[in-house]
């Protein structure tokens, strides 16, 4: 089995894998290996995706054909590697690059950290959060105790995550704390109405690209994918409500400060 063939399989998987934790949808996943692999030469590769994995199957002229998988372990979004790969997919496919170049540069893409320091998206959950007050219209009174709220509660999702490998546990936790900040903030004049402060703190923490790629999965007729990730989002929704339930029962029972 030539180096091309294996640079061509490596190069279809490590895309994908890279779509598939970014945030990306299945059926762009399985269509952008399969672009990728046509164009360096593999017109008969097959693709089969889910939430946790990746398989890929090709025949570089041999009697048997070379299956390969790749587990999938963690996810997030990251639509900046999403377009960085399209965009190296698009050039595979007009030519402008090897299977070598392209793979070199997709590690080096899988190897990069986040877009943007945690500091700054801890103030952009703030802004967001206080910017979903408003909208759901609340008081501009309340709009900085919905900053504060909205970023210590996504600091302590971002913690959370790294520490506890338990999934949902630090989205319950995260929502938890916003509860308990709110109603601080109420407690002593900082913020007047509960409900909005807690409803504008919570959207960072919402899993709105998941629900979104869980429907278009739906849709595009990959319904392991899309059930799935349905359920993900549901479960995570259900720990953030369980969180903000969770701290309203303590209070509504005379727990005070």
């Amino acid at each position: 089995m030539d180096e091309k063939f294996n640079a061509t399989i490596e190069t279809c998987l490590i895309a994908g894998k890279i779509i598939l934790q970014s945030g990306g949808e299945t059926y762009r996943v399985e269509d952008t290996m399969t672009r990728i692999a046509a164009a360096l030469g593999l017109q008969d590769a097959q693709s089969f995706v889910m939430p946790t994995a990746i398989i890929f199957t090709a025949d570089g002229g041999s009697a048997h054909p070379t299956t390969r998988m790749v587990r999938i372990s963690e996810r997030s979004t990251d639509l900046r590697k999403v377009t960085l790969v399209n965009a190296i997919s698009r050039r595979i496919s007009s030519g402008g690059l090897s299977a070598e170049e392209a793979l070199a540069m997709l590690r080096q893409i899988d190897a990069s950290g986040t877009s943007y320091p945690l500091w700054l998206q801890v103030v952009a959950a703030a802004l967001v959060s206080g910017s979903f007050l408003i909208m759901f219209k609340g008081e501009w009174y309340d709009f900085g105790a919905a900053c504060l709220a909205g970023g210590i509660g996504y600091y302590g999702s971002y913690w959370f995550h790294r520490l506890v490998a338990i999934k949902f546990f630090a989205e319950f936790l995260a929502a938890w704390i916003i509860g308990v900040v709110a109603f601080v903030m109420v407690h002593y004049g900082a913020g007047r109405d509960l409900d909005a402060i807690i409803v504008g703190s919570v959207m960072p923490l919402v899993p709105g690209v998941l629900i979104t790629n869980a429907v278009r999965d739906l849709m595009a007729g990959h319904l392991v994918s899309g059930i799935s990730k349905g359920a993900e989002a549901f479960l995570t929704a259900f720990a953030i409500g369980s969180g903000v339930a969770f701290v309203l029962s303590l209070f509504s029972k005379g727990v005070g400060l």
